[in-house]
C-alpha cells in the first residue's frame, strides 16, 4: 500500500489530499464540514476520492474538534483536587483584566469553585516534602467530585513540577476509583514552574480529553468498518503528528491542530521553492491564520493563550488568528461604522451566494460583486443566487446606511477586511522587530490568494508565493508533517549554579523518552532528530527568551553565549551586570517521515503551450480606482515557463488568485506561482 491521505477539517470545508507514492498520482477533494460531527465530513471526503479504504497506507488528520470545544465551551465537566490553600489559583491568575481599559468584562473559569477540592500535602520549591499527602482525603475528594457528576479529573499540586511524587500518587489513588481513564496529572502535561499556567493547561487537557477521545473512537470505528486497517495519525499544535491511540492522553497538544498543519505545509513548500523566510497567510471560510517561517522552520511558542485567562502552555506553532474568512459577515454597528467579522456565516447557512439561506453580506459575497469570483464555479452551491440579487442585498444592508452603491459597499467590505488581515501580518512581523520586506508572503486557503497581492502591496512585501493547491494546503501539511513529541523540565537556577551533568542528563532522558514513544507508536520514520532549547531570563525579569542549544556539547559558556546573542538580537541591549537564569530545558524529538514530491501536485499534461491558450474568458474586475477589463486564466493550463503582467484572474478548483495591475507572475519548477509586487517608495526591492 502506497497511498497516503491528509485530511484537514476547516470551519467551512473539509479538505483531502491523497498521494500515491508509487504512481505519483494525486487526488484532491473538498466537501462541506459537518459541525455536528466532524467524522461525517472526514468519511465523505475519503469516499469522494473514490479509493477503497483498505488501500490506504496511512491517514493523517488535522482537526478543530478540541479548539472549537474550548471556544464554544462544549467541554466535559471537570473536577480538581489541589493543595490546601490553592483552590483559587485558576481564578486569581496573573491579575490581568478581560479588557485593557475600564473595569468591564466577564471571566468564567474552566472549573467552577465548587468543583475544586483541597487536600493536605505540600512540597517546597526544592522538591522536599513539607507535609505528607493525605491519601484518604484524595480518595474522599475523588468520590465527592464523582457524585457531583464530573467526567474528568485534574490533580494539581503546588510545586509538583520539581517533585511530582505526591501528584502521581494522588492520580494513582484517583484512577483506582474513577469510572473512566480521564484523570490528568498536571505535571505529566506541563512539568514546568508557574502554578496558574500549569493548572489551566491541565484543566484544558482534562476538559477536552473526553471530547477528543469519543470523536476519535467514532472516527476510527467508522474507518475500520469500511476496511481501513492502519493507525490514524493526528496533527498536533506543534506541527507534528501523533498516533490516535495515545493522543487523547495529552489532548491539549491538539489545540490549533488544523492551523499548524497549514504552517507545516507552508514551510515545506516555500523552502523547496527557495523562500525559507515567509509570512504565512491562510484565509479560509471562517478565519485568517498568520504565522512566521524562519529558515524553513515554523516558529513555535510555549506561551499561547486561546482566549482571556486560558493559557495553554504546551509547544504550539506561533499562530495569530483573527475572524476574517470568506464567510465573515459585514455589518453596520451601533455607531454607524462598517465592520467585518469576527462573526461568520460558517458552512451553514454560509454566504448569500452559496444559496443555503444566508441573508447577511460576507467577504465572499463582496468578492463576487466585484467580479473577482466566477458565480458559475462556486463550490457547494445548493441553490444558485444571481450576482444581481447579492448586489441588491449588499446595497440594502451596507450601502444604503453609508450612502454607497452596491459596488462601493463591496469595495469597502474588502478594504476593511484587508486592513484587519494586514494588522494580523504586522503582529507576527513588525511587532516582533522584523521587517516584512525581508520575507515573502505565502498565501493559501480557499480565499487567501484573492487578497494576497493587496496585502503585499500594503506591507511592502516584495513577493507572493501561491502554492499549487492553495485551498487544500493544510491537507498537504498533514501528509508532510513529521512525528513530533515535546518535553520540558524546569531547572530555574542561575547559569553559574547549574549542575551541568544534571542538565545533560535531563536532555538525554528527553531523547530516550521520545525514542521510546515513537517506537511504541509504530509509525514508519526514516530517522529521528532532536531540537534542544532553553528558556532563559535575566535575574529579576518575568518573561523568558527561548534560545537554541547544542545538545551534543552542552556547556555553561555555550548556554550563556546563546542567551546573550538572543537577547541582543531581540532588544539590542547587553546587560553584563545582571546574571542569567536557566529556567527550562526543552527537547523536541522528531521522527522524520518520508516526504512527497511537490511536482506530483501539478498536472503537467494539462498545460497549454502559450498564455493565450490558457485564457478562458475576460470580464470587468474592480481594482482600487475602478473597473478594469481583465483576462481570466485557467491555473492548470498555464505554461510551465511563463511570465506575464497583471491584471489577471487565475482560476482553479480550490481557489481564485487575483493579480493586481502592475504585478508580474511567473511559475517555478514545482508549479508554484510567484507574484512580484512593485515596491513604490521603498528602499528595498524583492
Amino acid at each position: 500500500m502506497s497511498k497516503v491521505v491528509g485530511i484537514d477539517v476547516g470551519g467551512t470545508f473539509t479538505d483531502l489530499m491523497l498521494v500515491d507514492e508509487a504512481s505519483g498520482d494525486v487526488r484532491v477533494t473538498k466537501v462541506p464540514t459537518t459541525p455536528e460531527n466532524q467524522a461525517f465530513g472526514v468519511i465523505a471526503s475519503i469516499e469522494a476520492a473514490k479509493t477503497p479504504f483498505g488501500e490506504l497506507a496511512s491517514i493523517v488528520h488535522g482537526t478543530t474538534a478540541t479548539t472549537n470545544a474550548l471556544l464554544e465551551r462544549k467541554i466535559s465537566k471537570v473536577g480538581v483536587i489541589t493543595t490546601k490553600g490553592f483552590r483559587d489559583i485558576l481564578e486569581l491568575g496573573r491579575r490581568t483584566r478581560p479588557n485593557s481599559y475600564g473595569m468591564t468584562g466577564t471571566f468564567r473559569p474552566l472549573v467552577p469553585r465548587d468543583l475544586r477540592i483541597e487536600v493536605d500535602e505540600r512540597m517546597d520549591a526544592d522538591g522536599g516534602v513539607v507535609r505528607p499527602l493525605d491519601e484518604a482525603a484524595v480518595a474522599a475528594a475523588a468520590r465527592a467530585l464523582m457524585a457531583k457528576g464530573c467526567e474528568a479529573l485534574v490533580i494539581h499540586f503546588f510545586n509538583s513540577y520539581i517533585n511530582p511524587a505526591h501528584e502521581r500518587r494522588a492520580a494513582e489513588i484517583a484512577r483506582a476509583i474513577w469510572p473512566n481513564p480521564y484523570v490528568t496529572a498536571g505535571s505529566d502535561i506541563l512539568p514546568q514552574f508557574r502554578e496558574y499556567e500549569r493548572g489551566v493547561t491541565a484543566a484544558v487537557n482534562a476538559s477536552i480529553r473526553p471530547v477528543l477521545d469519543r470523536y476519535l473512537k467514532r472516527l476510527t470505528g467508522d474507518l475500520a468498518s469500511r476496511g481501513y486497517a492502519n493507525d490514524l495519525l493526528v496533527m498536533q499544535g506543534n506541527g507534528g503528528t501523533v498516533s490516535s491511540s495515545i493522543v487523547s492522553e495529552a489532548a491539549a497538544h491538539t489545540v490549533l491542530s488544523g492551523p499548524a498543519s497549514g504552517a507545516k505545509a507552508a514551510a515545506y513548500t516555500s523552502t523547496a521553492a527557495g523562500f525559507p523566510n515567509v509570512v504565512t497567510y491562510d484565509m479560509g471560510g471562517t478565519s485568517c491564520d498568520v504565522a512566521l517561517i524562519r529558515d524553513g522552520v515554523p516558529q513555535v511558542t510555549t506561551e499561547f493563550e486561546l482566549e482571556y485567562a486560558m493559557p495553554v502552555h504546551v509547544p504550539m506553532v506561533d499562530i495569530h488568528t483573527i475572524g476574517a474568512g470568506g464567510g465573515s459577515i459585514a455589518f453596520i454597528d451601533d455607531a454607524g461604522i462598517l465592520n467585518v467579522g469576527p462573526e461568520s456565516a460558517g458552512a451553514k447557512p454560509g454566504p448569500i451566494c452559496y444559496g443555503r439561506g444566508g441573508t447577511r453580506p460576507t467577504i465572499t459575497d463582496a468578492n463576487l460583486v466585484l467580479g473577482r469570483l466566477n458565480a458559475k464555479k462556486l463550490l457547494s452551491v445548493d441553490n444558485p443566487v444571481s450576482v444581481e440579487d447579492v448586489s441588491r442585498t449588499i446595497e440594502r444592508e451596507i450601502g444604503a446606511p453609508l450612502g454607497l452603491s452596491a459596488v462601493e459597499a463591496a469595495a469597502a467590505i474588502i478594504r476593511i477586511a484587508n486592513d484587519k488581515m494586514a494588522g494580523a501580518l504586522r503582529m507576527v512581523s513588525l511587532a516582533r522587530g522584523l521587517d516584512p520586506r525581508d520575507f515573502a508572503l505565502f498565501a493559501f486557503g480557499g480565499a487567501g490568494p484573492l487578497h494576497a497581492s493587496a496585502l503585499a502591496r500594503e506591507l511592502a512585501i516584495p513577493k507572493v508565493l501561491v502554492p499549487v493547491r492553495p485551498g487544500i494546503t493544510s491537507a498537504l501539511g498533514c501528509i508532510v508533517a513529521d512525528v513530533r513529541h515535546d518535553y520540558v523540565r524546569t531547572v530555574n537556577r542561575l547559569v553559574g549554579e547549574v549542575d551541568m551533568d544534571e542538565a545533560r542528563r535531563i536532555l538525554e532522558e528527553h531523547r530516550a523518552e521520545g525514542r521510546r514513544t515513537i517506537e511504541h507508536e509504530k509509525i514508519p520514520v526514516e530517522r529521528i532528530e532532536f531540537i534542544h532549547q532553553a528558556d532563559m531570563q535575566f535575574q529579576g525579569q518575568s518573561h523568558v527568551l527561548t534560545v537554541p542549544l547544542d545538545g551534543g556539547s552542552l556547556t555553561r559558556d555555550a548556554i550563556q553565549e546563546a542567551f546573550e546573542a538572543a537577547y541582543w538580537n531581540r532588544f539590542e541591549v547587553r546587560l553584563p551586570e545582571i546574571r542569567a537564569v536557566l529556567v527550562n530545558l526543552r527537547t523536541a524529538v522528531i521522527g522524520k517521515r518520508k516526504g512527497v514530491t511537490l511536482r506530483a501536485l501539478v498536472d503537467w499534461k494539462a498545460q497549454a503551450k502559450t498564455l493565450d491558450e490558457a485564457k478562458v474568458d475576460s470580464r470587468r474586475i474592480w481594482f482600487d480606482g475602478g473597473w478594469v477589463e481583465t483576462p481570466i486564466y485557467r491555473r492548470d493550463a498555464l505554461p510551465a515557463k511563463i511570465r506575464f503582467k497583471g491584471p489577471a484572474i487565475i482560476e482553479q478548483l480550490d481557489t481564485t488568485t487575483v493579480v493586481e495591475p502592475g504585478n508580474t507572475v511567473e511559475m517555478d519548477r514545482d508549479g508554484n506561482l510567484i507574484i512580484s509586487v512593485p515596491q513604490h517608495g521603498s528602499d528595498k526591492q524583492g
